[in-house]
């Protein structure tokens, strides 16, 4: 028993006693982590200001296009649902003039479409439509205005990245075939791990602006669905109005 005892006592000492290790290595560790934005700076210097520099503005560039487009397409966005109600209402007490005067109050393509539309509605249901179609792409492009920008730094940042690496690679052989030989291999080393941060730093930037670019995509399908939805609806308001017109 006191053999058993003694073996449980030594355990818990010697978990202690890795606890305390444990402990003292990750203040070591704290006290020598380095700030995010110093690591990024000093990844940067080392992956050579020449490549890393068309990175970084393929960055800068394509983010600022991306929250230009996100900004503008939130704006975009409109209520249809209320838009049609107003719009059927201000039909039935004031007429197309009210109706129009609803759509230049509202911002958004879905109102654009809308005023159109009733700008032709007194040429016929048929004039209307095309009206709305015709001006539906052009709302559709002023929406995907800039995405082109987009995919092309999304492609061009890895391109750029994968450049810098070969250039790299080539500096680092001809140093090789420059030493005949005696060659140190920490050197060797620096030259290939310098030569990859441009790879590395190409993909994360794809990846940020990728990121981006689908969220946008996905909210221009949104907003074109809404268009297309408001648009049929648009077009049955005006035949009931027409009909009831009729009837009076």
């Amino acid at each position: 028993m006191k053999k058993l005892f003694g073996f449980l006592a030594f355990g818990v000492f010697s978990i202690a006693n890795a606890s305390v290790a444990m402990a003292q290595e990750v203040e070591a560790v704290e006290e020598k982590a380095v700030p995010i934005t110093q690591m990024i700076k000093q990844k940067f210097i080392e992956g050579g200001p020449e490549f890393m520099s068309f990175v970084l503005a393929c960055l800068i560039l394509g983010l600022a296009l991306a929250i230009e487009r996100i900004i503008y397409l939130n704006l975009a966005t409109t209520n249809t649902s209320k838009l049609l109600e107003q719009v059927e209402e201000a039909l039935q007490t004031g007429g197309v003039e009210a109706a129009k005067e609803v759509c230049r109050n509202t911002r958004g393509p879905v109102a654009s479409i809308f005023y159109q539309g009733l700008e032709r509605s007194s040429e016929g249901i048929d004039m209307a439509e095309k009206a709305v179609v015709a001006y539906g792409s052009v709302q559709m492009g002023l929406l995907e205005k800039g995405l082109s920008w987009i995919g092309l730094f999304i492609a061009l940042a890895p391109m750029l990245g994968f450049m810098g690496t070969v250039i790299g690679m080539i500096q680092t052989f001809d140093a090789i075939s420059q030493s005949k030989g005696e060659v140190d291999p920490s050197v060797l080393a620096k030259g290939i791990k310098v030569a990859l941060i441009t790879t590395v730093s190409g993909l994360i930037v794809a990846i940020i602006l990728q990121i981006f670019y689908n969220y946008i995509v996905s909210k221009i399908d949104s907003l074109v669905n809404q268009m297309e939805d408001a648009s049929i609806s648009l077009i049955d308001l005006l035949v009931k109005y027409n009909l009831s017109k009729k009837e009076a």
